[in-house]
């Protein structure tokens, strides 16, 4: 019997889940290899033992991958782990063959295997890749690493920081990844929250700047459920870009920026911390408050400030959807605890809710459980959409769409920024538009990796 897209899911674990070479990293023969293995480093203090984790070449973050706008990435996966895996491309317009989803686009990488991604990148901006089979674990364990595309103007900046924003759930007697991963509590409540945060691997990272000096700061969140709100103290600073698209005109950040899993936002700040002082990009939390990165301030880059910055130019295929002609599509989120779920279809059969939690599923899309044979939309090329996202249960989503970007809808009908991922909080109703512009089936998924895992992934067709 040929197996439906649902086995070859089933089988793949699906959760979530010319150019230049990443910095460290050598070619292997004619295409950059990027390997997935197993390997020890010390993520917590050195009275702590090692941790082992599952990293890119054995580092976390994973090799930074920095190339020009347009130009191609080329990489062959080589995967050294004990389970499947696929590489995906987050944020990045890409061609639906390469966009590293197994199960869908591609089926997973056994281990001792190889695959070959190559593709051009379309748009300048923050994107990242990280593993997409099994990557409410893999992911989890550390697969990921940064994706710049660099403008072919940059911004006026002295220097730049990507930071690369993660939790990670350890157990505090062995110093070792906890492996809770399928835990019901994690799956059915709001995901993966880790108890260790760090910044590009590390709890206390802390970087030199000097008085009014200007940097750039690629923020990243990595990790698998855990929103970071975050803000300035002794620097000023504007947003230019969220999940890789430049807003047309910055936006002064004067409070809270809020990131959810897998978002990104570029800002642009200025150092207004004395010589001597400490200037912070701070984590706010409803108990307590803490720097996230410290910058050392010594020395002075200049006697004044200078103005405020210019908008980055802008990617190509930025125009607004027709909202007039747009398709109107719906997306209703139900289930978790506390839900008021009491049956969904999985498997082609309805069951009831404790028939679903014993089969591993505690969410639905539209009273349907996991993914289908079917998609929710069959798109044609060039056709705008109006998609309603009504969540129906006490917990945040972060709604990631890949392969395209969308605008929120505000009152009247206004458009937001381009993003790919938005944060949906519990019983609260969202809508969104988007150009279905690039051909092929494109996942659109919770980004808390644990409600994917069990319940949350549909998919839109684009022909």
């Amino acid at each position: 019997m040929t197996p439906t897209r649902r086995d070859v899911l089933k089988l793949a674990g699906l959760a979530g889940l010319g150019a230049a070479l990443p910095r460290g990293l050598r070619a292997a023969g004619e295409i950059p290899e990027l390997t997935a293995s197993v390997a020890r480093l010390q993520l917590l203090p050195e009275s702590y033992p090692q941790t082992e984790i599952w990293g890119y070449h054995g580092t976390i973050p994973g090799p930074e991958i920095r190339l020009g706008q347009g130009a191609r990435v080329r990489r062959r996966f080589v995967n050294d782990l004990p389970q499947g895996s696929s590489v995906h491309w987050h944020g990045i317009r890409i061609d639906n063959a390469m966009d590293g989803v197994a199960g869908l686009t591609q089926d997973p990488v056994a281990p001792g295997g190889s695959f070959d991604y190559d593709f051009v990148a379309p748009d300048a901006g923050t994107y990242w890749y990280h593993a997409h089979n099994r990557s409410w674990e893999q992911v989890a364990r550390g697969l990921h690493g940064p994706l710049i595309v660099e403008e072919a103007e940059a911004p006026e900046v002295d220097r730049e920081e990507v930071l690369v924003l993660d939790d990670w759930l350890l157990n505090p007697e062995t110093g070792q990844i906890d492996d809770s991963f399928d835990h019901p509590m994690m799956m059915s409540h709001g995901g993966r929250i880790g108890n260790y945060i760090t910044t590009n691997g590390r709890s206390n990272l802390s970087l030199p700047a000097r008085r009014h000096e200007r940097l750039r700061l690629r923020l990243i969140n990595a990790s698998n459920a855990r929103i970071f709100p975050l803000r300035l103290s002794g620097l000023e600073g504007w947003i230019v870009a969220l999940d890789g698209m430049p807003l047309a005109d910055p936006t002064a950040l004067e409070d809270v920026l809020v990131l959810g899993p897998a978002q990104r936002a570029d800002l642009i700040v200025d150092v207004t911390a004395e010589e001597g002082g400490t200037a912070d990009l701070v984590h706010v939390e409803e108990d307590e408050t803490f720097s996230q990165v410290a910058f050392t301030v010594t020395g002075t880059a200049s006697l004044s400030r200078r103005a405020g910055p210019a908008a980055l130019p802008p990617n190509p295929k930025m125009a607004l959807p027709d909202l007039a002609g747009a398709t109107p599509l719906r997306l209703v989120m139900s289930g978790g605890a506390m839900g008021r779920m009491q049956s969904a279809i999985l498997d082609g059969e309805r069951k009831g809710f404790r028939d679903l939690a014993a089969a591993g599923h505690f969410w639905a899309f539209n009273d349907v459980a996991g993914m289908t044979d079917t998609p929710l939309a069959d798109l044609s090329l060039g056709e705008p959409v109006r998609l309603e996202i009504v969540n129906d249960t006490v917990f945040p989503h972060a709604m990631h769409l890949h392969g395209m970007h969308f605008r929120e809808i505000g009152q009247g009908d206004t458009l937001g920024p381009l993003r790919d991922t938005i944060l949906v909080g519990g019983r609260e109703t969202r809508r969104i538009a988007f150009t279905a512009d690039n051909s092929g089936d494109w996942l659109f998924h919770c980004h808390m990796l644990s409600h994917a895992a069990s319940g949350m992934t549909t998919w839109l067709r684009v022909t």
